[in-house]
């Protein structure tokens, strides 16, 4: 389905949205044509805190230095993410959210190691787990996938929780196709499903792509007027972008990126939505050229989305992806991305990423991501001059 021949229609505002539904055969059909959403950008319900204990820590990267400098911005680590495995694979994942290191103290067992105690929301993720594998392991991370070490286990994991409770959206002025229609006249016929909104750019492309749930929780006149109606979805889906980034997407909504630098203004959350809208706006996989001499800028790239954003930019142009983190980016070296090695790139400023990365260390041989980052590129027949 083509976003731009959906994105008309004969009012004096235009359309911002479109609420689309695969059918049986897989084919993407219209619902409604939207003029506004309200609750698109929405920050999660917070979540509990709790208490939990890391038994048997070897810390790594932010978290070490967290522990052994609890006093600096009270042990405050972000995000983080605990992958357990079993003997062969990772079988689930948990998210600490705004985790913050409590008190440390030497693990019983062996004094080289620390049991960390830490206050966090504590949401899981993926993974059908719900007591721990015979012989677990847990890896440790923060930030892109920077590694945190790892212990030997974390008490009060997988206690049993409630599913935190689902934030409405309020679709504005839409105007229903015959499907939405069927729906609205026969509601307790209709068997829930999910769906996409997709967000328009002023010229109709699509900028963006979310899903939704289709429990429509009420339908009524649109405070437009016309024919047009207001629907309230009951769940307007995870992973919705913040307020706080709302002046990002407004920047695309206006253009897609046609100078460098755009994204060098905006802090990291700022950052990390500007890779995403990268990821979203990028089309299918396409050819790769190989060789010739790229140039990356690195007088903005003081933290992780920053080299992202920079990187992208030099390969792929203003608005380009390359990766919004340390796994997808090695996917990008692997091709299908519209260039892939062997090529040359020159990193100007390579001191500034050098030193602002310092700390930031992914795998546990003590490399930092900057250096990660340019070892990795050299293992895939990149060639790297850092200026």
């Amino acid at each position: 389905m083509q976003s731009k021949d959906h994105a008309v229609w004969d009012r004096s505002f235009p359309v911002k949205y479109l609420l689309v539904r695969e059918d049986e055969e897989g084919e993407e059909q219209l619902w409604a044509r939207c003029a506004a959403v309200e609750g698109l950008f929405v920050d999660p319900v917070p979540l509990p805190r709790e208490v939990l204990t890391l038994r048997g820590c070897a810390p790594a990267g932010s978290l070490r230095n967290a522990v052994i400098r609890p006093e600096a911005a009270a042990g405050l680590l972000g995000d983080m993410l605990v992958e357990v495995s079993d003997d062969t694979q990772p079988v689930g994942w948990w998210e600490l959210v705004d985790a913050v290191v409590l008190a440390q103290h030497p693990c019983r067992t062996d004094p080289s190691l620390v049991d960390v105690v830490m206050g966090a929301g504590v949401k899981k993720l993926e993974g059908g787990v719900r007591t721990p594998p015979a012989s677990p392991r847990f890896e440790l991370f923060t930030g892109m996938n920077a590694t945190a070490g790892h212990c030997l286990a974390v008490d009060g994991l997988f206690a049993a929780r409630q599913e935190p409770a689902k934030i409405p959206m309020e679709l504005i002025g839409c105007e229903p196709t015959e499907p939405l229609l069927s729906v609205l006249r026969r509601p307790s016929r209709w068997e829930r499903a999910g769906a996409e909104l997709l967000t328009l750019d002023r010229t109709g492309r699509t900028m963006a792509r979310h899903a939704v749930g289709l429990d429509i929780d009420g339908a009524r006149p649109s405070v437009l007027g016309g024919a047009l109606i207001d629907i309230t979805l009951a769940d307007g889906g995870d992973n919705r972008p913040s307020p706080a980034t709302r002046t990002v997407w407004e920047s695309w909504y206006q253009d897609f990126p046609t100078a460098p630098n755009q994204w060098a203004s905006y802090a990291s959350q700022g950052r990390a939505e500007w890779l995403r809208l990268t990821l979203r706006a990028t089309r299918a996989r396409r050819p790769d050229r190989s060789g010739g001499i790229h140039h990356l800028d690195g007088r903005y790239v003081t933290d992780v989305p920053g080299l992202h954003c920079a990187l992208g930019e030099a390969l792929a142009g203003p608005g380009g992806y390359f990766g919004w983190g340390w796994d997808a980016f090695r996917d990008c070296l692997c091709g299908g991305f519209g260039v892939a090695p062997p090529f040359t790139l020159v990193w100007h400023d390579a001191g500034i990423a050098r030193q602002a990365l310092a700390d930031v260390v992914y795998e546990e041989e003590g490399l930092s991501y900057f250096e990660e980052v340019v070892q990795v590129l050299e293992r895939s027949r990149v060639t790297v001059v850092l200026e």
